[in-house]
């Protein structure tokens, strides 16, 4: 008997070895984000809104993390991206912006650009590329349309998709009260009035038809999670919708309660259905982190043809909460908790961080980078790894927020003509107990005040490096 249970227990001990041994070499997790481009904090059925049918979303934050303090980089496009894909604030990258016919209140890339995000700046695909990955986006890039700045020089082996935001509709269903192309500069001739469809450095389409795009994207992004299945990937799919002109396929259009964007929302919510089902079918969802969220608050002045920050204040190009808290949802079976409602404070400059640590890979040394590891609230359900966020418009920062606490030392309604305002002393609001910014309660808590002052001093001391969008010629 003695003799057996020896020979027991060194057979449980020689597979508790080749356990953890298997379990140390477990294959790298694929990486997938979506990216919606102005979808408001109030737009999904999952975050209260009333006639939006979005089930595959719902269902996604079901079987994962749902997260209500969730906040990007920039209110507006291009610097939203530039922060999501370095983990760096614009301040640090020069992807901010000075150059605006309305008062300085935050430019994106332009149709004639001639800048980007430099390439100097190391991107989430470059990191996960060097630990083997092979990387892809699908989808809007507004980051630089030039050759040398396209995505296949900034980590991506793939790309499909549109070089900025869409500017002039193109075909069928197209509502004429959308079809306003954007003033061109004569003297311009860098580039079309419109945006180009590309495959890889090549464009394929020099007048998309914008009506099929997410259908086209999402059979791409489909293709490519297929080819890519024994490999470890990193897919970013960042679709344009639902950024005005809203465009629905004949599938969607006139589906929805909430109307066109609501069509158009509900496409959007019918694309990351497929993609997840096809990880499912495949078997490679439980080795596969999912992030949903948006690249801004919704653009309140299109009216009807914008989205809603539901409880939030304002919206796109602000720096109240409505601008800059997203909808966010991640999804890893097995690895992340279902069901779970996070009320953690995090950004989407944390992904580069955190896929970086999951992957095994290593942070670029000598780069500041802003984004923290939040791994831990994901795999753990932790309360916080942060516990501040820095709201910018530009170089300028706007606002502060330290846990609950937030401070306005600068405010402006988005894309308002009027000047910004300043405050002195800053408005102060308790954000977990007055999430729509609706009470100043500065005068109540002198002491908070004063530590957001120390804290507002200590940031503005970053020197801001030169703007590229400074170069553009406007």
């Amino acid at each position: 008997m003695r003799a057996n249970n020896r020979i027991n227990l060194g057979v449980l001990a020689a597979l508790s070895s080749n356990a953890f041994i298997a379990q140390a070499q477990s294959p790298q997790p694929n990486f997938i984000i979506i990216f919606a481009d102005d979808l408001g904090y109030g737009d999904l059925g999952c975050y209260g809104h009333p006639t939006i049918l979005t089930p595959n979303l719902d269902n996604m934050a079901e079987e994962g993390m749902r997260f209500t303090q969730f906040y990007v980089g920039a209110s507006v496009s291009s610097p939203s991206r530039a922060a999501l894909l370095t983990g760096r604030l614009g301040v640090r990258t020069g992807v901010y912006g000075t150059k605006d016919p309305i008062g300085n209140k935050g430019v994106v890339f332009l149709q004639n650009s001639l800048s980007g995000l430099p390439l100097s700046e190391v991107t989430i695909a470059e990191i996960l590329k060097d630990q083997g990955y092979e990387t892809a986006i699908i989808g809007k890039w507004h980051l630089g349309h030039m050759p040398h700045l396209l995505p296949v020089n900034q980590g991506f082996n793939y790309w499909y998709g549109i070089d900025h935001h869409q500017n002039v509709p193109t075909k069928a269903n197209t509502n004429p009260d959308e079809a306003k192309p954007v003033n061109n500069n004569s003297q311009v001739t860098a580039r079309r009035r419109w945006c180009s469809l590309y495959r890889n450095d090549t464009v394929i389409d020099e007048n998309p038809d914008m009506v099929y795009l997410t259908k086209q994207y999402t059979d791409e992004a489909i293709s490519y999670i297929r080819r890519n299945k024994d490999k470890p990937f990193f897919l970013y799919y960042a679709n344009n919708n639902p950024h005005t002109p809203l465009l629905a396929s004949p599938g969607f259009l006139g589906k929805s309660k909430r109307g066109l964007y609501g069509d158009v929302v509900e496409e959007l919510d019918w694309s990351v259905g497929q993609i997840l089902k096809t990880l499912k079918d495949l078997k490679i969802d439980t080795n596969t982190f999912v992030l949903f969220a948006s690249d801004n608050g919704p653009w309140l002045t299109q009216s009807q043809r914008g989205g809603s920050a539901g409880i939030l204040y304002e919206g796109k190009n602000s720096t109240f909460e409505g601008g800059m808290r997203v909808p966010a949802i991640a999804w890893w079976p097995g690895k992340i908790k279902a069901n779970t409602t996070s009320t953690a404070l995090a950004t989407t400059m944390d992904i580069l961080p955190t896929f970086a640590r999951l992957s095994g890979s290593d942070l670029p040394k000598d780069i500041e980078i802003d984004g923290v590891d939040i791994s831990d609230i994901l795999l753990h359900n932790a309360d916080n790894v942060r516990n501040v966020v820095y709201y910018y418009i530009n170089k300028n920062l706007y606002a502060i927020r330290k846990d609950p606490w937030k401070a306005h030392f600068i405010t402006h309604a988005s894309y308002s003509p009027g000047e910004p305002v300043k405050h002195d002393p800053p408005l102060l609001f308790n954000i977990d107990e007055d999430p729509s910014e609706k009470y100043n309660i500065a005068f109540q808590h002198p002491e908070i005040v004063e530590d957001l002052i120390m804290e507002y001093v200590k940031q503005s001391g970053i020197v801001p490096a030169p703007s590229e969008i400074d170069k553009e010629i406007l």
